[in-house]
């Protein structure tokens, strides 16, 4: 069951880690709305994580099969994208946000 919560878990992160970089080329491509809609998406799982003090739903389901709590004991990343994840996409979708907000002003 864990191995099924981590394939699950990578994969989500891959989606919002694809939305997030994908803000930047389609607002660099001018499709702002298609930058807006991954912005929304993104706003979705920002949401999620703030109802949940800044974790995903999927890591308190995967510590009920596991002792391990390395950074990246409940995702396939590693340790040390795991452990700064937050501190790297999270920068990143507010300069993406800035980004689109600019090009759309211009």
């Amino acid at each position: 069951m864990l191995v099924l919560i981590k394939v699950v878990h990578t994969l989500v992160w891959a989606l919002f880690a694809g939305c997030i970089v994908g803000v930047f080329v389609a607002a660099q491509a001018d499709n702002l709305r298609l930058a807006s809609v991954l912005i929304a998406i993104v706003a979705v799982e920002v949401a999620i994580l703030v109802a949940n003090r800044l974790r995903c739903p999927l890591t308190a389901i995967a510590a009920r099969y596991t002792q391990d709590r390395s950074e990246n004991f409940d995702i396939y990343l590693p340790r040390w994208l795991a452990r700064y994840n937050k501190e790297i996409f999270g920068p990143l979708y507010a300069l993406g946000i800035a980004y689109t907000a600019i090009k759309w002003l211009s």
